[in-house]
């Protein structure tokens, strides 16, 4: 490194490929201990290289060179993990045994809805049926109904408030 900051670009390029060489395994190992797979090690190595080249001005001749190689290797391995996420990516027909059943909806919680639902006013429990249970459209329940969306909107929410109200009554 001294004779590369004194402009050798032989001993540069050696250096860069020695080092290249000697943080690969180590960004190997990490990315296997991390079950990540080895699609972005040669990308963690080019990284730290690049580094090294941008900051090499900082490097301290009075100490030695690997520690601070490794350091700046060490923080691109945990920036790529970082960026990558932990995804893992398992077989799952494997696990068709073990993965739970879809719940059955709760026969009991529509008779709650209905029972709540007859307190609104006919248009009223139209609207809250249409959008909240059936999933229709604000623009679809608006046309069926002859409404703007807008009145469609206020009426939904002025509903599903008075729901509220009755199922907080309900509930003392």
């Amino acid at each position: 490194m001294r004779a590369a900051l004194a402009g050798d670009e032989a001993a540069y390029r050696g250096l860069l490929a020695d080092i290249a060489r000697a943080i690969r395994p180590a960004i190997r190992g990490a990315f296997f201990r991390a079950r990540l797979g080895d699609g972005d090690i040669e990308d963690v190595v080019q990284e730290t290289l690049l580094a090294i080249h941008l900051k090499r001005q900082t490097w301290d001749a009075s100490q030695k060179l690997s520690p601070w190689v490794n350091a700046i290797s060490r923080h691109k391995m945990i920036d790529a993990m970082r960026r990558r996420g932990l995804r893992r990516a398992e077989p799952i027909e494997d696990f068709e045994a073990v993965l739970a059943a879809p719940e059955a909806a709760d026969p009991h919680a529509r008779s709650d809805v209905e029972r709540l639902m007859e307190s609104l006013s006919p248009r009223a429990r139209d609207i809250v049926k249409a959008i909240s249970l059936e999933e229709q459209s604000i623009t679809a329940t608006a046309t069926r109904l002859g409404m703007t969306e807008v009145a469609v909107r206020v009426a939904l929410h002025r509903a599903l408030k008075s729901l509220a109200g009755v199922w907080k009554a309900s509930q003392t």
